[in-house]
């Protein structure tokens, strides 16, 4: 399975507001989801988020449980950015690590399972986390120390940079940190509209899906290319499947991308 990445905008008083305490009272997502307007079909996907992540044992990795419910319910809330394939966990620069806050210096100590890695080291994991200060930080960085634009180019490269730039750049317009995780959102790039989500498909940036699908339909003409085939052959053939381990959803809105792209 590949990585499918995104990146969400969100304070660390929003994450215990918005997900560790409604852990203690499920009650605040009905305040919560009309004080931001939430649908309620969305509300009934942050209920679901919610109830599962409840199960979470303390022998379970906080990345792939409470970490990933976080990011998930951040899209109830805010807009978040997708990027395929494209991650800081996966640097191994050390550098880098001075723009990460870790989980224990978050929540308290009580809210950690026994495991917690503050990376991606899974499908439907968290990843790391870019504290509010740490945000415009790394974008100064990125205009004027060469060392951490490399990096970063290299990482995100084909494009990708533009996304996680915009995603930077949101979080900070709006004074708030920035999550990393891992298949909460994941497009179907043969036809957008059959993607899956377990969040609120609607508040995701549509630049890098796009990126996504078009990458994918280059690859796809070259070999059609190389083994002689139609233009489209390919595609009109290809069986598109997606895999789910992590909370049970409900399918998401059909129709989002050609409302967003009036198409």
């Amino acid at each position: 399975m590949g990585w499918d990445i995104s990146y969400h905008p969100i304070s660390e008083k929003q994450i215990n507001e918005w997900y560790f305490d409604v852990l203690d009272n499920q009650s605040l997502i009905e305040k919560l989801s009309t004080e931001n307007k939430i649908e309620d079909f969305y509300k009934e996907k942050y209920e679901n988020t919610i109830n599962v992540a409840l199960e979470t044992k303390q022998n379970d990795i906080f990345d792939k449980s409470h970490g990933y419910y976080v990011a998930v319910v951040q899209g109830f809330f805010e807009k978040f950015f997708y990027t395929r394939g494209a991650a800081l966990s996966f640097s191994e620069k050390p550098f880098l690590q001075a723009y990460y806050k870790k989980w224990n210096e978050i929540v308290p100590n009580e809210r950690l399972t026994e495991q917690v890695h503050n990376a991606i080291i899974e499908n439907y994991c968290s990843g790391v986390y870019i504290p509010a200060d740490k945000v415009a930080e790394l974008l100064g960085d990125y205009e004027n120390n060469p060392e951490v634009k490399s990096e970063l180019d290299n990482l995100f490269s084909y494009d990708r940079i533009k996304v996680f730039l915009k995603a930077l750049n949101y979080a900070k317009d709006h004074d708030l940190g920035l999550l990393e995780a891992t298949e909460v959102v994941e497009p179907n790039p043969l036809d957008l509209n059959q993607s899956s989500c377990y969040s609120n498909l609607l508040n995701c940036d549509p630049e890098g899906a796009i990126l996504y699908r078009q990458a994918a339909m280059e690859q796809i003409a070259e070999i059609e290319k190389q083994e002689k085939l139609k233009e489209g052959e390919i595609a009109a053939n290809a069986e598109y499947k997606v895999r789910n381990i992590a909370p049970e959803k409900k399918e998401a809105k059909k129709g989002f991308w050609k409302k967003l792209f009036g198409k």
